[in-house]
């Protein structure tokens, strides 16, 4: 299945070459047809997120509702590998590649946009820019970022992960249809899946880098003053991308597991800053009133489809955003299960649904709860110098309104922190370029990887030519005004993948029957990891 000579030694050479013969003519007409293609993908997208935002809504919530099933069925205490093996890190490592491949970027970039959007305006307040709008405003942000993305990422890892150690299959997406179609999956199908996965994974990838650039553009121009330009923006993503490739050419182990630590420190310093030197109070009471209003709506937004109404909201937010996870699945999954080797199910469906989402909702909460009560109580003086309520005039959401990448800073500005404040954006904007790094090196093992045939060592070479490669294809669309454009084909992408996740829940049930359940494997075994 792999080649043994010539440039494509060790890689498949059909899904190689046809991974990148889409990828450059999608690049090629991104280039040459910019305006077609854009319309292309935004009608598609656009009749997706109309008429089928009732499907990505109902199969995302039973994803959801089969890894807590499954977390708690009699196969919960299965090894993804040998009923003898352990994970190969420690929890500390595990969480933080968990948390910087699968939000990263995404979680930066929107952290205080959307709660901002959302406190506007959204369907279920009749005022915006009032206490009860903030309430719903943080409950919208948990469920977009909340447990229902990473159930997605739960039922593509624990297949590939499943099928990959337990079962002895390549850690290949394809693998996870060996039950249903057995041998088959070598063939053309297997083909096509892994082509898919590749197209979802490097795309996904390229427009994380595009967001991430913009934003580490402006922050760059807040501190030192760099012109926000999309030649400066090009020249980010090529350094960026360079120390990319050097991460993942020297492996999960080393680069990708020392960048995801890194991250998880950053992250935790501006988020005592913010705690610090913010509304103390208000966000210490705002995580858990904000988590337990989640956990009493989740039900009902679940299964919420908007039917009653012609509104465009939850097209433009939640059906988007089921259609984007899904998008990166592949990536995300294929990522997490080839750090979970050892782990059992129990353990890798709860560490990922709760420990991430958990971390996540702090982060949303000290960054969108900051920048909510600076709107919500903000003062000024009237002409009789007393000071008297401005709900929504603090600059924050003049801020989103103009320029999205602006928010975060703003938002720091408006602390009055000064020289330790100056310092928070300067950690800002290093946190966004680790995560631009770690899901640049994490997208490109996971690319090299399935096109490798499941080889979690691929070859060096072709590491170094997808890292690249990725980091030239943010920068071509970049340039060409293509980022819409790609962000609505990746949308577009996610609705085949979706049918291939609903076979790989399928393949894994059919699989873990088959499951000889001794009574040893009910009984829990002593955690030993390595570093």
């Amino acid at each position: 299945m792999v080649a043994n000579h010539g440039l494509l030694k060790g890689m498949n050479p059909v899904t190689t070459l046809i991974s990148m013969a889409i990828i450059t003519l999608f690049v090629l007409s991104g280039v040459f047809f910019t305006e077609q293609t854009a319309a292309l993908f935004t009608a598609v997208s656009g009749w997706i997120l109309s008429y089928l935002k009732w499907y990505y809504i109902g199969i995302v919530a039973i994803f959801l509702f089969f890894c807590i099933w499954l977390a708690f069925s009699r196969y919960g205490n299965l090894r993804l590998g040998d009923d003898d093996s352990r994970p190969e890190y420690s929890n500390f490592s595990w969480f933080a590649m968990l948390f910087s491949a699968g939000m990263g970027i995404g979680l930066v970039f929107w952290s205080i946009a959307e709660p901002i959007y959302h406190f506007q305006s959204n369907p279920f307040i009749t005022e915006g820019l009032t206490a009860e709008a903030a309430q719903v405003a943080m409950r919208l942000t948990f469920f977009h970022w909340g447990l229902h993305p990473w159930a997605i990422y739960v039922v593509v890892g624990l297949s590939l992960a499943y099928f990959s150690y337990r079962k002895k299959l390549p850690l290949t997406i394809r693998s996870a249809l060996y039950p249903l179609i057995g041998k088959k999956m070598y063939g053309p199908i297997g083909h096509a899946v892994d082509v898919l996965a590749v197209f979802g994974t490097v795309f996904g990838v390229a427009t994380s880098l595009g967001l991430g650039v913009t934003q580490m553009n402006t922050g760059l121009n807040t501190m030192f003053g760099m012109e926000v330009s999309l030649s400066n923006q090009i020249i980010l993503i090529a350094v960026i991308s360079a120390i990319a490739t050097l991460s993942v050419v020297s492996g999960v182990g080393k680069g990708v597991k020392i960048l995801s630590e890194v991250n998880m420190w950053l992250t935790i310093g501006i988020l005592v800053f913010l705690l610090c030197f913010g509304p103390t109070r208000y966000l210490l009471g705002s995580v858990l009133q904000s988590t337990g209003d989640y956990l009493g709506n989740v039900l009902s937004l679940s299964t919420w489809t908007d039917a009653n109404e012609n509104s465009q909201w939850q097209s433009w937010w939640t059906a988007f955003y089921w259609g984007w996870w899904m998008s990166w699945a592949p990536f995300v999954g294929m990522f997490i299960a080839r750090i979970s080797k050892g782990r059992t199910i129990r353990e890798f469906i709860v560490g990922v649904l709760l420990v991430p989402t958990m971390l996540g909702f702090i982060w949303l909460t000290l960054f969108g709860g900051t920048a909510i009560y600076l709107e919500l109580f903000h003062q000024v003086a009237n002409e009789a110098g007393e000071l008297v309520s401005a709900v929504g005039q603090a600059g924050i959401v003049d801020a989103v309104k103009a320029d999205v990448t602006s928010a975060l800073y703003v938002t720091l500005d408006k602390l009055d922190a000064g020289f330790i404040g100056t310092i928070a954006a300067f950690m800002a904007t290093l946190l966004i370029a680790t995560y631009f790094i770690t899901s640049s090196d994490s997208g490109t093992l996971v690319v090299t990887t399935i096109l490798s045939m499941g080889d979690e060592h691929p070859p060096t070479a072709h590491r170094v030519a997808w890292g690249l490669g990725e980091g030239a294809v943010a920068a071509i669309l970049l340039l060409v005004g293509g980022l819409k454009g790609l962000q609505t084909a990746a949308i577009t992408a996610a609705l085949p993948f979706s049918l291939v996740m609903i076979v790989m829940m399928w393949g894994l049930m059919r699989s873990l029957r088959d499951e000889k359940l001794t009574p040893a494997v009910y009984a829990p075994a002593k955690l030993v990891t390595n570093e």
